[in-house]
């Protein structure tokens, strides 16, 4: 081959490296998020993304599952951050190492729904607990997402504090599944179920869902959210910076602001942003 020839090859070989080299230095960065199906179902992070990658260039993948499940995955490092709310697990994981950079964001709370004529008579009650002993003694049919979501945790905690162990009773199913098909199932079977007052609100008229709330307001019911990185010592390859920009971001006045104006078609706030630096 002439050396001319060799020279043109070996030219257009190194442009295409670079050409490479160029257009992967032009993709954002991106993460991985664990984070559960309340802020997924409710719509929230279609406007909290969009503004944290325009001004960070950082592109978030979110993984939705139970709040169980997305700790999980941050100690088995397959995420770079979680936001979850399960408070005490996090604290817990975040002193054992597995996380870093741990703080509160917003916060809503569980409300305990059932069939519009509540024949449990749920709605006498101020107490959450006391409501759960009700439905155990009448035999009354509940939902449980049965996932180990940051809900099962809180609906189980309920139980406990009811003293009633509720697997096998009459009219308890565990479905293993998340908030929005736990409603539909809720309202199919006539059932009772502990929800998150925000995925409520986002799913209740679009779904058709044949329940109402019968107990609120119980100070049991507070349903902090958090945020935190997972730590990089554990896991090497985590982008701690990366992950810290967003923690930073959606604690900043600026991604509380977009919490706080977060609402349903009729007004009502499905979160309540609550970092140092909200509104």
């Amino acid at each position: 081959m002439p050396i001319a020839a060799r020279t043109s090859i070996a030219v257009l070989g190194f442009l295409s490296l670079v050409h490479a080299s160029a257009a992967r230095a032009a993709e954002p960065a991106r993460i991985r998020c664990a984070s559960t199906t309340s802020t997924q179902n409710s719509g929230l992070f279609g406007v909290l993304l969009p503004a944290f990658e325009k001004k960070n260039g950082i592109k978030v993948d979110v993984i939705a599952v139970g709040t169980g499940q997305a700790l999980a995955l941050g100690r088995r490092g397959d995420v770079d951050l979680v936001f979850v709310h399960s408070k005490d697990d996090e604290l817990r994981l975040a002193a054992e190492g597995w996380f870093v950079e741990r703080r509160d964001v917003m916060y809503n709370d569980f409300i305990l729904l059932g069939p519009p004529g509540d024949p449990a008579r749920l709605s006498e009650e101020k107490s959450a607990a006391a409501a759960l002993a009700r439905i155990a003694a009448a035999g009354a049919p509940f939902v449980s997402r049965g996932d180990d979501s940051g809900t099962h945790k809180m609906e189980l905690a309920l139980w406990r504090k009811a003293g009633i162990a509720p697997r096998g009773r009459r009219g308890y199913m565990e479905i293993g599944q998340g908030m929005e098909a736990a409603l539909r199932v809720a309202s199919e079977k006539a059932a009772y179920a502990l929800s998150d007052r925000g995925t409520w609100l986002a799913v209740k008229d679009k779904k058709n869902l044949a329940l109402r709330i019968v107990l609120e307001g119980d100070p049991a019911l507070f349903n902090q959210y958090g945020v935190m990185a997972v730590n990089p010592r554990r896991h090497p390859h985590a982008r701690l910076k990366e992950a810290m920009a967003f923690i930073e971001w959606i604690t900043s006045p600026k991604g509380q602001r977009i919490i706080a104006t977060f609402r349903d078609k009729n007004g009502h706030p499905l979160f309540i942003p609550n970092a140092p630096s909200a509104p």
